[in-house]
């Protein structure tokens, strides 16, 4: 990564629907070159944009943004990969002196930027072999014999996470724990990082007023244009939230009712999961949200004092 110095370097992080990106938008309106580095594994997908809440036209336009339609939804795109473009973006955007701001929720991909965390390689045959196994109990204890220290460190029930240690550990014949301090360690970091703070009914009350707006903004036929395309989905942009709930209903497992509460449900259960990673990261400095996410712009304004 660049070592041209500019200061500040932040990070605007938060639960879904806690309003990360109106903070970063009215922060381009108020300081010069500012840009926008997307950390949202959604985002990066062409044609998913009302549901992932994605920048409009409009402030795309007014504001540089990065990492935002990157590939098509057919298309599988690796968490190494981002890494490698989001490095470029961060360096194209220093190099020309702008104000780069990394703002989402994904943590994982966050982390990839902040602290460039080591990335083990792809073994799609070693992962498809893995997966055949439907028993994830079964996998969990696989890993525990392979390598306990990783299987320590995830949920029991952490479906994905287990298949990915596996899929390293068997694939590369290393422990997915050796690679490197992981996810554990929390380093000194350029990056100043702020958290959006809400209270949980809060957070619950606008996910349930982001749908409804969504669903009033086009989000379905999105959905069904997706559903319908040549190319199909990826395995990854295939379990968006709200994308595979409504798929669900379109294959005629659920109604539309029963898709929508079930996506409701799965996105407050999500922004728990958010919370709770974020939580354990203690560089992360929180601003307390009553009302409206644009009162953390005073605070975050006084990093460009």
């Amino acid at each position: 990564m660049s070592e041209i110095s500019i200061s500040p370097f932040l990070a605007v992080v938060g639960t879904t629907a806690s309003g990360k990106s109106s903070v970063a938008m009215e922060l381009a309106k108020r300081v010069e070159r500012l840009e926008i580095i997307s950390v949202d594994s959604m985002q990066i997908y062409r044609g998913m944009d009302v549901g992932t809440a994605k920048p409009t036209k409009e402030e795309l336009d007014l504001v540089p943004h990065h990492m935002i339609d990157i590939v098509d939804p057919s298309e599988e795109y690796t968490l190494s990969e981002f890494q490698m473009e989001a490095h470029k973006a961060l360096k194209d955007v220093e190099e020309r002196s702008a104000n780069p701001v990394l703002v989402g929720g994904t943590g994982l991909y966050l982390r990839t930027i902040v602290d460039e965390l080591t990335i083990p390689g792809q073994y799609p045959k070693v992962r498809s072999e893995i997966e055949a196994e439907l028993d994830t109990a079964k996998l969990y204890a696989k890993l525990t014999d392979l390598d306990p220290l990783a299987a320590s460190r995830m949920e029991k029930n952490n479906r994905r996470r287990i298949l990915r240690a596996l899929e390293v550990t068997v694939g590369s014949g290393k422990e997915f724990s050796s690679y490197g301090p992981g996810l554990i360690k929390y380093p000194k970091t350029k990056f100043k990082i702020f958290g959006l703070k809400w209270v949980r009914d809060a957070i619950d009350e606008r996910i349930i007023d982001r749908y409804e707006w969504q669903l009033n903004n086009g989000f379905f036929a999105e959905v069904e244009r997706l559903f319908n395309s040549p190319g199909g989905m990826s395995r990854t942009a295939s379990q968006a939230l709200g994308y595979k709930h409504f798929f669900e209903h379109l294959e005629g497992k659920t109604n539309f009712e029963e898709a929508l509460e079930k996506a409701v449900v799965d996105t407050k259960k999500f922004a728990r999961k958010q919370e709770r990673w974020f939580r354990r990261d203690p560089r992360i400095r929180w601003i307390e949200i009553m009302e409206d996410p644009l009162e953390a712009i005073p605070i975050l304004m006084e990093e460009y004092k």
